[in-house]
């Protein structure tokens, strides 16, 4: 995979942040960046993908292509996970790449490509012992885990997610990527 300048894969898994994946990837390519967003299937369920798609001009990918099939999006320079759950940061540093946003995440640590991802998950997961061992794994290998922080009352914009949360997420990116 040669990578192109300046595309940035947003990953969004299914965790009340990911209800403000549009206004992310707007602020992301007022940042400069090309953005593609790529989800779980279940966060695929909770989205409005023609708008994603119409937001980023890219189509959204939730699954794998078929072998031998052309890839519709451009190769990426940069990952986000915002938000990231539980489960994919368990079976990313587990190296488990049984979806399409696992797939890209494996390879993403091979490539040595800058990562950025934002866990959001509740307050027993955070305790459980396989968290902070994964957490540990993907820091040593070069991930950019933000502080864990659990999603807002979810009556407030997007599900908790806020423009400072952006902000954070896109500072730590342009340090990460250079």
């Amino acid at each position: 995979m040669t990578t192109s300048p300046r595309v940035l894969y947003h990953v969004v898994c299914a965790a009340l942040p990911a209800l403000a994946a549009a206004d992310f990837a707007t602020e992301a390519r007022r940042d400069g960046w090309d953005v593609c967003v790529v989800t779980t299937p279940r966060a695929a369920a909770w989205l409005d993908l023609p708008a994603l798609a119409a937001a980023t001009g890219h189509p959204v990918r939730t699954d794998y292509k078929f072998p031998g099939q052309p890839d519709v999006l451009p190769p990426p320079a940069a990952f986000v996970v915002v938000p990231a759950t539980f489960n994919t940061i368990n079976k990313w540093a587990a190296g488990i790449a049984d979806t399409l946003v696992l797939g890209l995440l494996t390879e993403a640590l091979g490539l040595g490509l800058p990562v950025v991802a934002a866990p959001c998950l509740a307050e027993p997961q955070a305790a459980h012992p396989a968290f902070a061992a994964s957490c540990r794994t993907l820091r040593g290998a070069g991930v950019r885990l933000l502080d864990r922080w659990t999603a807002r009352d979810p009556g407030l914009a997007a599900g908790g997610w806020e423009t400072a949360d952006t902000r954070r997420v896109l500072a730590e990116l342009r340090s990460a990527a250079g």
